[in-house]
């Protein structure tokens, strides 16, 4: 359907390419970009194909960018486009340098020609930002015809801030188009919705939104790419999570007003925040090559939760499971593991590590000789376990998926070289409620997870009727304090003054400090917060910070 220039009104068809990319694949994402191009000329009829931010190299490179055949390897991608016969105009993002200095761009290939460059003028320096490291910022504004229309391009935090998109739209563009790399978090569809709607009707004019999917490390980039008209309203949505390629009709005269299409229900937290973790586990595995993945299965909750997001990452036949039972184990948890195991198809074991504790307590009896029993007995216990599933990991290739959450990631409620070894935690960014939320959403789907595992009390079962309410505040109530700590920056005094009580947020604020040390060893996990334990906070482990004011 595309019209070319002089016609009134123009009708332009706009394929949103929603793809996951490999980082430092750049022959790799080069096809896979020709190859979309082709298939939405040939099955869409595509006059333009938009591709995310960043797409020939995947996001984030890192410090990729400061390879020295980076710029090589960038042109040769370029080469390959151009040389190929494609009928739509694509856009493209790349690291571009441009006298001397290495720009975030946009770039429009059409009919085997670079006919405009854009670099994005604000590359952002927050969260789980560090593009200020790499890039310089644009200065131009560019708004360049594309099958008779003017259209703006604008690199993801552009359309966040004030200037590129009134910038465009002063200049007489009609629609803006947006590439980016804009990760998962939980709200972040709403608040982009709300952002675009406001940019859109503010400055009268269409813009369409692309964004990458896939996982990269911790992050998790969820797609939803969109398109709004010049009046602030949506109009059409990809869905989250899903690859594919969604074309966008648009009808140009005075303004380009997109064909409406119907928009997607509104998932729930729990299922988003469950999908993210899907998408997260199986591009982590697939894309480092792993052929399987093992993880200790308790009867708790947060191993059934790992367990059925592993079983709907990678399928049961790459999932093994395996119950590590010692004399405080209760028998309900054996009982539930099995039942866990035996519900979603995997591979399950059940190795005693009651023989390796009497070892070890026999071995360190001459030295522990006087002592009592108190958390070092409890953690050999955990880290029994932790060598048990190095051990099958090593022999078989499995990766070993720990199961801890965010909540215990924060006030240390875990074992070094225990329940922490592993290669990556499913659960590190999940406060323990929103656990216990995301098992009830499964069960939904498919009943996996018996339901005393949800409702008991939880418990390590390191030690006899062990409960983590013992050494804890209440997750409803402890996670209520983290979120203000740890994600919202709020002093020990300040989240007292909200209402809690002056023991528990002191217990956990002073658990949270001394633990920095432990949460720097642990494996990554995908981030679904706004601020995780990762790349959004650094804090130093030696430090004489005082977190009361």
């Amino acid at each position: 359907m595309s019209a070319q220039s002089g016609q009134s009104p123009a009708t332009l068809r706009v394929v949103m390419a929603q793809l996951d990319f490999l980082v430092g694949d750049i022959p790799g994402n080069t096809r896979k970009v020709i190859e979309a191009a082709q298939r939405a000329e040939r099955e869409l009829g595509a006059d333009i194909v938009v591709f995310p931010e960043l797409c020939l190299t995947g996001y984030p490179p890192e410090d990729l960018l400061l390879r020295a055949s980076m710029d090589l390897r960038i042109a040769e991608a370029l080469e390959a486009l151009k040389s190929e016969t494609l009928g739509p105009a694509v856009v493209v993002g790349a690291p571009v340098r441009h006298e001397g200095l290495l720009y975030n761009a946009a770039l429009v290939i059409d009919q085997g020609v670079v006919t405009a460059r854009y670099f994005k003028r604000f590359p952002p320096n927050y969260q789980v930002f560090d593009e200020k490291r790499y890039f310089a910022e644009g200065q131009d504004v560019l708004v360049q015809e594309i099958r008779g229309v003017p259209v703006g391009l604008t690199v993801c935090e552009d359309i966040w801030v004030d200037g590129p998109v009134e910038d465009a739209a002063a200049k007489g563009a009609k629609l803006i188009l947006n590439i980016n790399a804009s990760p998962y978090d939980i709200g972040k569809q709403a608040r982009r919705k709300a952002l675009l709607e406001r940019k859109s009707g503010n400055n009268r004019v269409t813009i369409v939104y692309v964004n990458l999917i896939g996982g990269q490390d911790e992050l998790v980039f969820d797609g939803g790419s969109m398109a709004f008209d010049h009046s602030g309203v949506l109009c059409a949505e990809a869905p989250q999570f899903s690859e594919g390629l969604f074309p966008v009709d648009l009808i140009c005269e005075h303004h380009c007003q997109p064909v409406a299409q119907p928009l997607i229900a509104e998932p729930s937290v729990e299922e988003n925040v469950y999908r993210a973790l899907v998408l997260g586990v199986r591009d982590y595995v697939n894309k480092n090559g792993f052929k399987s993945v093992v993880l200790g299965l308790s009867g708790g909750i947060d191993s059934a939760v790992t367990l059925a997001v592993a079983v709907d990452a990678l399928g049961a036949d790459r999932v093994r499971a395996v119950m590590m039972p010692f004399r405080y184990t209760a028998s309900m948890s054996i009982e539930d593991a099995e039942l866990e195991a035996r519900a979603l198809g995997v591979q399950y074991d059940v190795f005693s590590i009651e023989p390796m504790y009497d070892a070890f307590m026999e071995t360190l009896a001459e030295p522990f000789r006087g002592t009592v029993p108190d958390t070092t007995e409890e953690n050999l216990q955990a880290r029994l376990r932790g060598v048990l599933l190095m051990s099958l990991s090593n022999k078989f290739g499995a990766m070993v998926l720990t199961t801890g959450n965010k909540s215990e990631m924060a006030v240390g409620y875990s074992t070094l070289y225990g329940d922490m070894a592993g290669g990556f935690d499913v659960l590190k960014d999940v406060p323990k409620t929103l656990v216990f939320k995301l098992a009830w959403y499964r069960n939904s789907v498919s009943p996996v997870i018996p339901e005393r595992v949800i409702t008991r009390p939880p418990s390590a079962e390191l030690a006899p009727d062990q409960k983590d309410e013992d050494s804890l505040p209440g997750y409803d109530v402890l996670d209520q304090i983290l979120n203000l700590y740890v994600e919202r920056d709020l002093s020990a005094d300040a989240i007292v003054a909200q209402g809690f009580s002056r023991e528990d947020v002191d217990r956990a604020v002073r658990l949270v400090d001394i633990n920095e040390y432990k949460r720097r060893q642990a494996p990554i996990g995908v981030r679904i917060t706004e601020r995780g334990f990762g790349k959004d906070r650094r804090y130093p482990i030696t430090n004489g910070w005082k977190s009361g004011i």
